[in-house]
């Protein structure tokens, strides 16, 4: 009985997503199209509107994860943050839930959280034209065997992220990145044979890229987040079952040792990437003093 109560609860909070979507994204896409007018203060103003727009469906979001799935949230470390700041926020991820928990955690405390997403999303249905009106920013990214092929294409992928990030010189952002890449599974820990204990091996060419097109952006918040139980799946979470979460947030700056040509030089790829390992060493420490309580 109890377990059917729960999916019951899962489908009502479900349809409740789904119905807060649908009423907030139309107003969303009907200013999207005012933005399409090539009028910097009009598109800067749409921005403005959108990002307002943005929060209040996290808002509507985190209030009904508080009276329809309430977990024991514990939030710890630096909380004097400012939505006047450009932040590069990092996290450690296990699930789909980090991406609800960070947004409900940050929403109206710092800029509205933005992730950086392929370049090949921007044709979703829909959702590419949301993105877009968000100011995600997309990202092309050339392998060595396409500079190789072409050699026009060297550092061609730093521009472009450079232009699509051109926009927040006007607004403060805060900019979302799980470095891991993936989510945290055993299998994908043993396959790579990760030094860490609880994460997997920092990749730093993403973060290097934003941080090298955004100078504007001089903190890092590091987010570290624990499930002290068992790792809930989004429908785990929706139905009540997310348990007792903890998360630490450390602010750090960003210094100019911290930006550089990730792609040509090799002496500081191989720093920047020594720094991002040092910080996921700490963060590995961290996880595992969560996990004890």
């Amino acid at each position: 009985m109890k377990s059917l109560l729960s999916q019951l609860r899962g489908c009502l909070v479900f349809i409740g997503y789904v119905f807060n979507t649908l009423f907030w994204a139309t107003p969303l896409l009907v200013v999207s199209l005012f933005k399409l007018l090539p009028i910097p203060a009009l598109r800067r103003l749409c921005s403005r509107i959108l990002d307002a727009l943005a929060s209040g469906w996290i808002s509507c979001n985190t209030f009904m994860e508080k009276h329809f799935h309430p977990v024991k949230l514990t939030i710890t470390g630096d909380l004097q943050l400012s939505k006047a700041q450009w932040y590069m926020v990092i996290a450690n991820h296990q699930s789909w839930v980090d991406i609800l928990l960070l947004q409900r955690i940050f929403n109206g405390k710092i800029p509205f959280l933005k992730f950086f997403l392929k370049q090949e999303l921007i044709y979703v249905p829909v959702l590419g034209l949301a993105w877009w009106a968000l100011d995600f920013p997309f990202m092309r990214r050339y392998s060595s065997a396409q500079q190789k092929k072409n050699p026009k294409l060297k550092g061609k992928d730093i521009e472009i992220t450079r232009k699509a990030c051109a926009k927040f010189k006007h607004q403060p952002v805060s900019v979302m990145n799980f470095v891991e890449g993936t989510r945290f599974q055993k299998v994908k820990h043993g396959k790579q044979g990760s030094p860490f204990r609880h994460l997997l091996r920092p990749k730093a060419g993403a973060m290097a890229f934003a941080l090298s097109a955004m100078e504007e952006i001089d903190k890092l918040l590091d987010v570290t987040i624990c499930y002290a139980q068992d790792v809930p799946s989004f429908w785990d979470y929706i139905c009540g079952h997310g348990g007792d979460i903890r998360v630490h947030i450390q602010l750090r700056e960003i210094d100019a040792s911290m930006r550089g040509d990730y792609q040509n030089d090799r002496a500081f790829k191989k720093q920047f990437q020594q720094q991002l390992n040092q910080i996921w060493q700490h963060k590995d420490e961290v996880l595992g003093q969560l996990q004890t309580g």
